[in-house]
This record gives structure tokens, sequence and C-alpha cells, in this order.
């Protein structure tokens, strides 16, 4: 009897310490490591570049990564709520329903991110560097007076240059001597500005009030809905604009992922148009079977295509004189 007496307060015991820790561990959002993945084409195309070099171990490299970005989202948990608490989904989270305690979000705030650059420094510094960065333009994202959050066009910009400091997270751990090409990275973080412009599109439509949504997020005082998807545009040819400069100069023979590419971006675009869906909520993406199956797919391509050459590509995209 005794045993089974035990048991129980040993399991209300536990029960109640999830209850008490487990707001905490939302706000830090490990659902939303899933985003670490674009950490993934850094590694593969520095050792495209440089096939002597391995890899670092990536668990640690990983986790790292995902300490930083979960400070950040503390950070804009904890800043949010004001704005939360007017959003018909976001007002349930932990802050604004009052299960945290802000002072302790704070602590856990700085904890996740000196636990992130202490494993970083086990990689290497540039890799430190980086993920300084990282947690930095969260600072720069989320904390006024600068909060380019607040910002119309620059909050975008500035949650998107995550994408190419997660691509140099990734090339740094390598360990490579290799400078990152600068084309790729303006690319990537162009894609970036792409996915991030849909995500505002798609909750500017999903809460379809101008009112309740300039109060929400205060850019949405100035976007409308031709306004985001012009700049969903503007983004999308910037990004192909200056990938068709890397791979002309570094990898040509990735001119033939772009249809793959391009299935991807239109995917991604019609889901804007769904009601609560992926495109505003990036950690269900997965959930998404054809845009997984497409991703999946143009991801095996490209990665096929950095190490695998195509010699007739060359000969075809060589200028050559007509012969009268």
């Amino acid at each position: 009897m005794r045993t089974t007496e035990q048991q129980l307060v040993l399991v209300n015991v536990s029960t109640k310490w999830w209850t008490i820790v487990r707001p905490y561990v939302a706000i830090a959002r490990p659902d939303h490591w899933v985003k670490n993945v674009f950490v993934l084409p850094g590694i593969v195309v520095a050792l495209s570049f440089d096939r002597s070099i391995l890899a670092t171990p990536w668990v640690v490299s990983l986790l790292a990564v995902s300490l930083v970005a979960s400070s950040n989202y503390v950070l804009n948990e904890i800043l949010d709520a004001p704005f939360d608490v007017r959003h018909p989904i976001k007002c349930l989270r932990p802050i604004p329903s009052g299960q945290v305690s802000i002072p302790i979000a704070y602590i856990e705030w700085i904890v996740l991110m000196l636990a992130g650059i202490a494993l970083g420094l086990t990689i290497s510094h540039w890799f430190t560097f980086t993920l300084a960065a990282l947690w930095i333009m969260g600072c720069v994202y989320n904390v006024p007076p600068l909060r380019t959050k607040d910002v119309p066009y620059l909050d975008v910009l500035t949650e998107a240059i995550n994408n190419p400091l997660r691509m140099l997270a990734g090339w740094f751990l390598t360990r490579t001597a290799a400078a990152p090409p600068l084309s790729l990275l303006i690319s990537y973080w162009m894609v970036g500005c792409y996915f991030m412009a849909i995500k505002r599109f798609a909750e500017l439509q999903d809460i379809n009030d101008r009112d309740r949504s300039a109060a929400y997020r205060k850019s949405f005082a100035f976007y409308t809905p031709e306004r985001l998807l012009t700049s969903v545009i503007f983004y999308g040819c910037c990004a192909m604009l200056f990938f068709g400069t890397f791979l002309m100069r570094y990898r040509l023979e990735l001119v033939l992922s772009f249809p793959m590419i391009a299935i991807v971006m239109a995917v991604y675009l019609s889901m804007a148009f769904k009601r609560d869906g992926a495109a505003q909520n990036p950690e269900k993406l997965y959930k998404e079977p054809l845009l997984m199956a497409s991703v999946m797919a143009c991801t095996v391509v490209m990665t096929v295509l950095l190490f695998v050459d195509v010699p007739l590509l060359y000969r075809a995209f060589t200028p050559t004189l007509m012969h009268h």
C-alpha cells in the first residue's frame, strides 16, 4: 500500500513540476528548431567547395544554434505579450495568459544565450561570432527603441537575415578555410524575405480586420495585401538573381535545379491563401505533404548537382560565333 501511495505522490509531484516548467519550455519554442535545417546547406556547399574537410560534430553545433534561437524566441515572447493579447490565437500563449513569471523569463533568455555561446566556443571562433550575430539581430528585431519588427519592410529584412546567419553557422562549423560566397548569402537572405513576406500576407489575410491587425502588429497599419504581394515578387526575383550570379561563377550545374526551386516557391505561395495555414505557422510546415515532397525532391537534385559535373552545360552556355 505504501508503495502505491508513494507512486501516486511521485506522479502528482512530477505532474505539478511539469505544469510549472512547461510554459517556460513552450516560450523557448523547441518545436521551431526545425528551422535550423537552414544550417545544413551551409555545410553541404562548404563540403562541395572543399571535399577534404570534415564537418565537426553536427549535434553540438545544431544544439548551439538552437539554444541561441530559443533565447531570441523567449525575448520575442516577452516583448510581444502586450500585442499578442489582441490576437485571436496568440493570446493563449504562456505569457499573455499569465502562466510565466517575466523576471524568470528574462533569466531564461540570458541562460539560453550563454549556453549556446559556450557550446559555440567548442567549435570555432567564427562559428561563435555567427551565433553572437544571430542573438544580436534578435535584439535589434525585438527591443525598443530599434525594434525593427514594427517598421514596414525592415521587419522582413531583419527577421530574414537569420537565414544567411544560419547558413554561415553551417559553413563555419566545417572549419573550411574558404570564404563563403557573398552572392549565395544574399540569395539565401532574399529567400528568407520571400518566406517572411508570405507569412505577413497570410497573417494579415487571416485577421481580416485593419484596426485589429494594426493593434497586433504595428507594421500592419501600413501593409496591405497588395503591398505585401508586391514585396513577395521583389524578394523572389532578387533571390533568383543572386542565386543565378552564384551558380554562373561557382557551380553552373545548379541551373538544372531552377524548375524544382520554382515549384517549391509556387507551392509555398499557394499556402498563404489558407486560413490559419502553415505559411504563418512554420512549425506546421511538415504537415504539408506537397510542400515536403517538393522540398525533398529539390534538396536531392541540388545536392547531387553540387557534386556531379555536367561538362555539356559549360559548352552550351559558352558564347560561340555563328558560321556564315
